[in-house]
């Protein structure tokens, strides 16, 4: 059980023989930031936060000539860390001069939480990472670490998961240390490529636990001589990273699920409410991409072609069907839908609040899908897609930016900051990031437009 006051957390560090805390939060691009505190000064950091320049930690809203950002540890979420005995982590809800600071995406999803308390309802998520385990040569190329994963169908591989499985089980017990209930660990599509599953729960926890996960993922590949990478798509030729996000909406107790209907007659298992929500997610797709897919690299994993395993498994299309991974919501039984529009490098807090924007948007104004798509949508050509009008996700992260800005719901969803609407302040920074990008001349264009 999670300590709730001041007395069981000093209870819990005493009996897990703790000796510092990180106080961590992220920004906007999901990195942890955080302060070692030493356990002797716990007191004080619960009372008063832990200071932090937030112009140096990242996109935080914040510049140089502005008042600390003082990060205020959330006592629930205290989480020893199994591998480095003696140290814990809290996570953080950022504040500024008293208040919660509207540009942190953890401040973000929690007051959506807390507006969708007050409808009456909660949101669970399971979250689904995919990684892979590489090797950095001198010369910067990336190359497998194990030097025999390079089999042409590598999912779910048994020689493959053997010679990983120091790694894997490690992963796996600690997350079972921590009570997330681990339940699957398979070799994915592309070769040296990984997902470890663990419980659903709500999403704030499930967001905290992506945060942890990605640095726990990330910390025991180092110790081993190895780079863990959630990069969308770290090989041209191979399947790219994902972190697809299983969510439903319950109750406000978190005791009865709104979304099964066995009387659906589209035979899916859902209720209309789960319909309505499905509408919204799919009407505010392009938006909300910028948000899931929220790096220049990332639209290299969507609308990909098909890699050497031979399917993508990423969404090109603005489509919902059943059990069918080529769609972008997946409906595998009527509990809850998955979203398969999120990828590896996603900030798990600003993606639920994206997906949770968009789907009651749907809700409020009862937004009716369609029929769910069957087809296999990986084999359509541009003329089959053009007959069937559906709509293609964004090419491009700053395309991605422009239809971000221009949704109103997820504007609202997101909220307002001191300079105006955090989309706004979002959609700036990821155009700079396409700017820079774009302003690099790359090894392509080289050997298409030299001797042209």
């Amino acid at each position: 059980m999670a300590p709730q006051t001041p007395e069981e957390l000093t209870a819990a560090v005493e009996r897990d023989g703790i000796e510092f805390i990180f106080a961590m939060f992220v920004d906007m691009h999901g990195k942890p930031c955080a302060k070692l505190v030493p356990v002797a000064a716990l007191d004080q950091t619960l009372s008063d936060g832990a200071g932090f320049a937030g112009h140096a930690a990242g996109p935080m809203g914040q510049t140089p000539a502005d008042p600390d950002l003082i990060a205020m540890p959330d006592i629930a979420t205290y989480t020893p860390v199994p591998w480095r005995p003696g140290l814990a982590i809290l996570m953080c809800d950022p504040h500024v001069e008293g208040k919660p600071w509207p540009y942190a995406p953890r401040v973000i999803l929690k007051n959506q939480l807390a507006a969708l308390a007050d409808r009456g309802m909660s949101l669970y998520a399971g979250a689904e990472p995919e990684y892979f385990l590489v090797r950095k040569g001198a010369d910067g190329t990336l190359r497998v670490a194990d030097e025999l994963d390079d089999a042409g169908l590598p999912c779910y591989d048994a020689k493959g998961l053997t010679r990983s499985y120091d790694f894997l089980t490690t992963v796996s017990k600690t997350m079972n240390t921590l009570g997330w209930a681990n339940y699957a660990n398979d070799h994915e599509d592309g070769n040296g490529q990984f997902e470890q599953n663990f419980q659903y729960a709500d999403a704030m926890t499930t967001a905290d636990r992506m945060i942890i996960f990605r640095y726990m993922v990330h910390a025991l590949a180092q110790q081993r001589g190895m780079l863990a990478t959630f990069m969308p798509k770290p090989f041209g030729d191979r399947t790219g990273n994902g972190m697809h996000l299983h969510v439903s909406l319950w109750d406000r107790a978190g005791t009865t699920p709104l979304f099964p209907d066995r009387s659906d007659p589209r035979k899916l298992g859902l209720s209309p409410l789960a319909y309505e929500f499905i509408g919204g997610v799919l009407a505010h797709a392009p938006g909300l991409a910028a948000v899931t897919c929220p790096t220049v690299n990332s639209y290299k994993r969507v609308s990909a072609g098909a890699p050497l395993s031979g399917a993508a498994w990423a969404p090109t299309f603005v489509t919902y069907g059943g059990n069918n991974r080529t769609q972008m919501i997946r409906v595998p039984d009527g509990n809850r839908i998955e979203i398969r529009l999120v990828d590896g490098l996603a900030n798990p807090y600003l993606a639920l609040a994206g997906v949770l924007a968009a789907g009651l948007d749907g809700i409020d104004r009862s937004l009716d899908p369609g029929e769910p798509n069957t087809e296999n949508l990986f084999d359509l050509s541009p003329g089959e897609v053009g007959l069937r009008g559906m709509v293609q996700l964004p090419p491009t992260l700053a395309h991605a930016a422009d239809e971000l800005v221009a949704d109103a719901a997820l504007r609202e969803g997101f909220g307002k900051v001191p300079g105006g609407a955090y989309v706004d302040y979002y959609a700036a920074v990821k155009r700079a990031e396409f700017a820079e990008y774009h302003a690099v001349v790359s090894a392509w264009e080289i050997g298409r437009y030299l001797t042209l």
